[in-house]
């Protein structure tokens, strides 16, 4: 009777082992039918950690998942963040997956002309960061002073381009990594070229980002910058509207007459040279057209469609292109 009893209960527990180790090689339904992202929070023990994958549905047995690890000896090493684990993963996958720290990347463009506030909403959509603290910190003096930053804000300083950032990141890191990135596409060569021109580094990304926000079609970016710096030569008020867009958080919004004449520092109708700092992030094109404006005297240009600009050297040559222009608009409104 005790053999049957303990043949008995050899069997049943070569069958629980057997059960539990199909529980492990085999995916759970939701991975069945798809990727899974599961969040796994810092400085969380294998426990909570097998717990968390179980409530997922990421793994079948929570028990499985910490019997695999410590046979393993990993059950202390487990990298915390955001993971997407690949549809028809079994327990040992999840659990190389946690042993190997490769975290889900967040793809987010930066594109040439947008600004720190249109980052900063970026950022907060895909959950990387809150746009409140994102606008804070980029205009935080101990942080700019870290960067080597001069102006009032890190506006024009995050260089234009594709990053991909993981959900844990501080705002400082992400900030970070985008100066260096501009830092790193400032060649000597540029920064000797602006000092040729008696531009600093800081009065270079300044120019460029009008450049940028007024420049639609990039074979226009050479004129509009020679515009802007016969203005400056000549000791004439650049009148940039985006500069006032700026002024008037109004970003890519039409403007006012009471807009133009606002009374702020960025308001180049109102205030004669370059503004504090860069409206915007400049790229290398626009960067490259204010270091080389095109050899003309243009001191005027007016938007003809979405794309062009008509330019002029003089008043009434500009007076004569807006009055035709708004006859053109005028005749399309009809």
């Amino acid at each position: 009777m005790r053999v049957r009893l303990l043949v008995l209960i050899i069997l049943l527990a070569l069958g629980g082992l057997g059960f539990e180790a199909w529980r492990v090689v085999t995916p759970t339904e939701s991975l069945r039918r798809g990727p899974l992202i599961v969040d796994v929070p810092a400085h969380e023990g294998v426990v909570d950690v097998a717990r968390l994958l179980a409530r997922a549905d990421a793994v079948r047995s929570g028990v499985g998942f910490m019997a695999l690890s410590l046979a393993r000896g990993s059950a202390r090493a487990l990298k915390a963040g955001e993971y997407e684990i690949p549809a028809a993963s079994t327990t040992p996958d999840v659990l190389a997956l946690l042993e190997s720290g490769r975290v889900r990347q967040h793809t987010i463009l930066h594109p040439e002309g947008a600004t720190v506030n249109e980052l900063a909403r970026a950022l907060e959509t895909e959950r990387l960061a809150n746009a409140a603290d994102i606008t804070r910190l980029a205009t935080d003096a101990a942080f700019l002073h870290s960067l080597g930053i001069e102006g009032p804000s890190v506006e024009g300083y995050l260089f234009p381009d594709t990053y991909h950032f993981v959900r844990g990141m501080r705002p400082d890191e992400i900030l970070g990594r985008m100066v260096q990135r501009l830092r790193a596409k400032l060649t000597p060569e540029i920064r000797a070229r602006a000092q040729e021109r008696r531009l600093s580094l800081h009065e270079l990304l300044t120019l460029a980002s009008i450049i940028e926000r007024e420049a639609v079609a990039p074979d226009e970016m050479r004129l509009i910058s020679a515009v802007f710096s016969n203005r400056l030569r000549l000791g004439m008020p650049l009148q940039a509207d985006p500069t006032v867009q700026y002024a008037t958080r109004k970003e890519r919004r039409a403007l006012t007459r009471a807009d133009l004449v606002a009374d702020h520092p960025f308001n180049t109708y109102r205030r004669r040279g370059l503004p504090p700092g860069p409206i915007a992030s400049p790229g290398l094109p626009a960067i490259e057209a204010a270091l080389n404006p095109a050899p003309v005297d243009y001191l005027y240009f007016v938007a003809v469609d979405e794309r062009h600009h008509q330019f002029s050297s003089n008043v009434k040559q500009h007076n004569a292109a807006v009055a035709k222009y708004r006859l053109r608009r005028s005749a399309r409104v009809r």
